[in-house]
């Protein structure tokens, strides 16, 4: 079991937790996820890395809540535990050898667009931050990325928070300015993924994109992840969580993210009325 050492609501339906976990923080990279249960009857989901510390042997964690799972995660607070916290797991984000890169996040996908965006910068690569969201409500991590960025480029769709517009809005501006990347990395949403890969196929730029399927085990075994990526089938978890977004079947990936999506709400209805009952 593994305690929580700090909770933050960092906006309405999104969380950190910080939970101490010293054999995962110590292997732990950018790109990596883990697997966690909240309790002993619990599922088991999938949560990237938003952070690490090796000397304290922490792990950051950060969530929306979506469903049962989640919702229950919402109760907990620091001094209780989880079950199980298993990581890290899938492949590392590559970031060697590129001296100029994008990243773009799109709503609680900039949890997952930090640790990237700080490695890149703190290895001195040239890293422009595009973070997209519905409205300032929502926005995340804006000084985090401010202080691990060379350029930052906030965008809301009602213009509450940065700039007017998507973040493909900002990219394109970038890219019609002449600006060149040696890879942007995409993380978000699936139809902001679509379209950030789209935007990046016509300008020839290498685009890397973060893939979060239903998941089970992690390990490959159960299938559950899997995604068509260049006409063949890959496992997210073990082959992943990152892929060459030009060769990714978008469609495909959408429509199966939304097979359980009724399940989900139903389920999370289910534990919502259960802490009512509670309280």
């Amino acid at each position: 079991m593994n305690r929580i050492l700090d909770r933050q609501v960092l906006c309405p339906a999104v969380t950190l937790l910080k939970v101490d976990a010293p054999l995962v923080a110590k292997k732990a990279e950018p790109g990596q996820f883990i697997i966690l249960r909240a309790d002993e009857n619990g599922e088991r989901i999938p949560l990237t890395v938003a952070d690490f510390d090796r000397e304290e042997g922490s792990v950051t964690v950060i969530f929306q809540v979506v469903g049962a799972t989640t919702e229950k995660l919402n109760h907990l607070m620091p001094g209780d535990y989880l079950q199980d916290f298993a990581g890290p797991l899938g492949r590392m984000t590559q970031t060697e050898g590129l001296e100029k890169v994008c990243v773009v996040g799109g709503g609680v996908g900039c949890a997952i667009a930090y640790p990237v965006t700080k490695k890149f910068f703190r290895q001195g690569t040239h890293v422009d931050a595009v973070i997209g969201f519905r409205n300032k409500e929502l926005a995340i991590l804006e000084d985090a990325f401010a202080q691990n960025s060379t350029r930052l480029f906030p965008m809301s769709d009602d213009g509450s928070f940065g700039e007017k517009g998507f973040v493909t809005d900002a990219l394109k501006k970038l890219l019609e300015s002449g600006e060149t990347y040696d890879e942007v990395i995409v993380i978000g949403p699936l139809p902001m993924m679509k379209a950030v890969c789209a935007l990046t196929k016509e300008y020839g730029i290498k685009t890397v994109a973060s893939m979060n399927p239903v998941m089970i085990d992690g390990t490959g075994m159960c299938g559950g992840c899997r995604l068509t990526v260049g006409g063949q089938t890959k496992f997210a978890c073990v082959d992943g969580p990152e892929f060459d977004g030009h060769l990714i079947d978008f469609d495909e990936a959408i429509a199966r993210n939304a097979q359980y999506k009724e399940f989900e709400r139903h389920a999370y209805e289910s534990t919502c009325n259960l802490f009512r009952e509670v309280k």
